[in-house]
């Protein structure tokens, strides 16, 4: 074995590699966030959290990843702790899939069709249909489709460089007495373990795996701890996003950790204790590819079989491990490491905003009773409100501009331009409900009482502001295009409330029936209200405009009004029911 033979060794595995990482990219890009979102949203149900588990390992490729991004939801606040056992050990047997494609490449036959399930054979054909579909394709799903393909076939291309690099070794004296440290079992399992955690994918460690077995000189008795060690070593990633995290996150990777260290005691020394006082016959035979992929789905299905109904006790076991409640402090959490899966760290954005949209809407309301009954209770309420709404925009905006730099999808793409075009008039709902604060502690200190007509103008005019705030609050958070096209009727309907109260404001200041003081208190009331109705007609319109990938408010509006029969029929109907 020259020189060449190591460089093309470590060429192929860095084709491996990367390969992977392309596919990985490019199928979880396809998938646009469904498969995240259904993580995000399950119950604890622990069949549901295994098949979700394996599915998703399989369409990104990477359980490590997946066991990352669990740290990242219950980081986050998103995840229950218990919720993950069940996705951690669907994970382990999704992780499975790249050794059974992988081990098609032990197929040897001069028949045609055999030849041809052969991944060297048809990635290359794999390859072609990629970068047309590249260069060609318009829509972003169909060129990630292509980027999967390109990845399986670079991934192939290292899987083969690597096969022909190591088949030298099988006549190399130096390699052969190597083998006789695989001799030790436990040996084997570091050795496993240590390589998965550097190269931090267990799916390419099983495949190196298999390409070296290709060489003839690997045994069943080598092979059995290695891909047993090579399950323990993938935790390596997850332990390692653990840093810096909450108690709860860490446990994540103590569950992972444990599972795998565990299964593979269950397994191993039973095995060992067997093939001692009785002998398997095949302990010693050349192991291929296919067997291969077999026992590594064995390993991992016997394990999660095992290990499921003992789910409560290893979470239990990593409380014991983590010990302490989880320290108490700031909520909004934005996790970065969910930002190698934009889908879901643009779904975690959205939740952050759906609460930031709910906690300006209860500002408001609360701000808006302090008009009729102020209390300093309430007024302090309102300002911690507004606080957290700032918090939320500042932490919203930072980690939008941060998951703008990956290569995302349409539909994300337009979700997070709904999230930046929203959380500006969110915060300022907020500002306005401060402003409703002073404007009710000035009625409550000086002892203002508007006269019978403007109380009335102003209770319709109040009722108008509440209903838009809640279908406006109802619309963005259910991404309802039907109700938030209701707002903007609603929105003319108050401002013309507000001209009309203005108005009669006037003439009763004429007739001497109010006073300028009392006119200067009404003229900030409704000037907040104004500001309010107008600043839930710009979320609306960017609800409904994000689905059309356009935000010329402008354009929108003025088409909105002067033709849409929606529109006119929403505007008669609140007309009538606010009318002065």
């Amino acid at each position: 074995m020259s020189i060449f033979s190591v460089f093309t060794l470590f060429g192929g595995l860095a084709f491996f590699l990367y390969g992977m990482n392309v596919m990985s990219s490019g199928l979880e890009k396809v998938a646009g966030g469904k498969l995240e979102s259904t993580l995000r949203k399950m119950t604890g149900n622990r069949f549901s959290g295994l098949a979700l588990g394996a599915g998703i390992t399989i369409a990104i490729q990477s359980s490590s990843a997946l066991t990352v991004m669990l740290v990242g939801l219950v980081n986050s606040g998103l995840m229950e702790l218990g919720q993950t056992v069940g996705v951690i050990m669907g994970s382990n047997i999704g992780t499975t899939f790249t050794a059974w494609i992988l081990s098609l490449a032990g197929i040897g036959s001069d028949n045609f069709f055999l030849n041809l399930l052969k991944p060297v054979n048809f990635s290359m054909i794999f390859a072609l249909v990629g970068i047309l579909l590249g260069s060609i394709a318009k829509s972003d799903r169909k060129k990630s489709l292509g980027n999967i393909m390109i990845g399986f076939a670079i991934l192939m291309t290292g899987m083969t460089l690597m096969g022909d690099a190591m088949k030298p070794l099988a006549d190399t004296p130096q390699f052969v007495s190597l083998l006789t440290a695989f001799k030790n079992p436990f040996v084997c399992v570091l050795i496993g373990a240590a390589f998965t955690g550097i190269i931090q994918s267990s799916a390419a460690s099983v495949g190196i795996l298999q390409a070296l077995a290709l060489t003839g000189g690997i045994t069943y008795n080598m092979a059995i701890p290695i891909i047993m060690g090579q399950n323990i070593g993938t935790c390596v990633t997850a332990v390692i996003s653990s840093i810096g995290v909450g108690r709860n996150a860490k446990r994540v990777s103590v569950i992972h950790l444990s599972f795998n260290i565990i299964g593979t005691l269950v397994c191993l020394i039973p095995y060992l204790l067997i093939d001692t006082f009785i002998g398997f016959t095949f302990a010693e035979m050349p192991i291929s590819p296919f067997m291969i992929a077999i026992i590594h789905s064995i390993f991992n299905v016997a394990t999660t079989l095992l290990l499921l109904p003992f789910a409560k006790q290893l979470v239990k076991l990593a409380y014991r491990i983590i010990k302490g409640e989880e320290e108490k402090g700031d909520d909004i959490k934005f996790d970065d490491r969910l930002i190698t899966m934009p889908s879901l760290a643009i779904a975690s954005a959205f939740d952050g905003t759906v609460d930031m949209c709910r906690t300006a809407g209860e500002a408001f309301k609360v701000s808006a009773g302090l008009l009729k009954s102020f209390n300093e209770a309430d007024a302090q309420k309102v300002t911690d409100l507004e606080d957290r709404i700032d918090i939320y925009e500042d932490r919203i905006g930072t980690y939008m501009v941060k998951i703008s730099r990956e290569s995302i999808s349409v539909g994300d793409s337009h979700q997070v331009a709904k999230i930046l075009h929203t959380i500006n008039d969110f915060e300022r709902l907020g500002d306005h409900a401060c402003n409703l604060i002073k404007v009710g502690r000035e009625i409550n200190d000086k002892k203002i009482i508007f006269s019978e007509e403007a109380q009335r103008e102003l209770s319709i005019l109040h009722d108008a502001l509440f209903e838009i705030v809640d279908i406006t609050t109802e619309a963005f958070c259910n991404n309802d295009l039907a109700l938030a096209a209701k707002v903007e009727p609603l929105e003319q309907v108050i401002d013309k409330l507000i001209s009309k109260t203005k108005k009669n404001h006037i003439e009763r200041l004429r007739q001497g029936n109010c006073t300028i003081e009392l006119g200067f208190v009404l003229g900030d009331l409704i000037t907040n209200y104004e500001r309010v109705s107008d600043h839930c007609s710009n979320i609306a319109v960017a609800i409904i405009e994000a689905e059309h990938d356009s935000f010329d408010t402008h354009e929108y509006l003025k088409n909105y009004k002067s033709s849409d029969e929606y529109f006119k029929a929403c505007f008669e109907e609140y007309k009538e029911k606010y009318a002065l």
